[in-house]
């Protein structure tokens, strides 16, 4: 993924535009009603991606395009104006050829840091963890209540905050440490700018 968002630095794709009616009127005239565009425009397409999150949809050549959606109409764009668009509308992720024949999805801090013409550092590289995203378990491990944390690669997300917490915590114990933890990584920078999904695990410490 690294390689296609370097390639990307730079470089420009094609933005899909699909002809759109933004509203419309009925009108009568010689005893026939009419439908009459009001007001027609073109828009620029999302698409939803399976955790929910939108992504705008680019494509590398008017043929990968044409094999997604045969009426899209082809705008060039420079990647990072691309990615900007993206970030300003609050679309989080940026699909590349998404009919193939190779599809890449680029993940919101990836969106970002072409956005920003800046070089992307994954979060998570070769399933090692990046050590200013790895400091990340020293701000939890300050929690009240937190016996120890490291984060690792995740499962299910880019990357997990294994949390160790003492034994005997009621649910409503429980509840309370993780809501504190879980405010601390939405509050952090680091997490914000530089990881794109992140899931909590949580064993006894000993």
């Amino acid at each position: 993924m690294r390689d296609v968002v370097g390639a990307l630095a730079g470089a420009r794709v094609l933005v899909p535009v699909l002809a759109e009616l933004e509203a419309a009127e009925v009108v009568e005239h010689g005893g026939h009603a009419h439908t009459v565009d009001k007001e027609a425009s073109a828009g620029v397409v999302a698409l939803r991606a399976p955790d929910g999150r939108t992504a705008l949809p680019v494509f590398s050549s008017v043929e990968t395009m044409t094999r997604w959606r045969p009426d899209a109409r082809p705008v060039p764009a420079d990647a990072a104006r691309a990615a900007l668009s993206a970030v300003q509308e609050g679309w989080e992720l940026v699909v590349v050829d998404p009919a193939g024949p190779a599809t890449a999805l680029l993940p919101r801090p990836a969106v970002w840091a072409l956005a920003r013409q800046e070089p992307w550092r994954p979060a998570v590289l070769d399933g090692v963890v990046d050590p200013e995203v790895a400091a990340v378990a020293a701000r939890v491990r300050a929690v009240a209540g937190v016996a120890d944390a490291h984060v690792e690669a995740g499962r299910r997300a880019e990357v997990c905050v294994a949390v160790a917490l003492p034994p005997g915590l009621d649910r409503a114990g429980l509840d309370d440490v993780l809501a504190r933890v879980n405010a601390v990584l939405a509050a952090d920078d680091v997490v914000a700018e530089r990881v794109d999904s992140v899931e909590l695990r949580v064993r006894p410490a000993g």
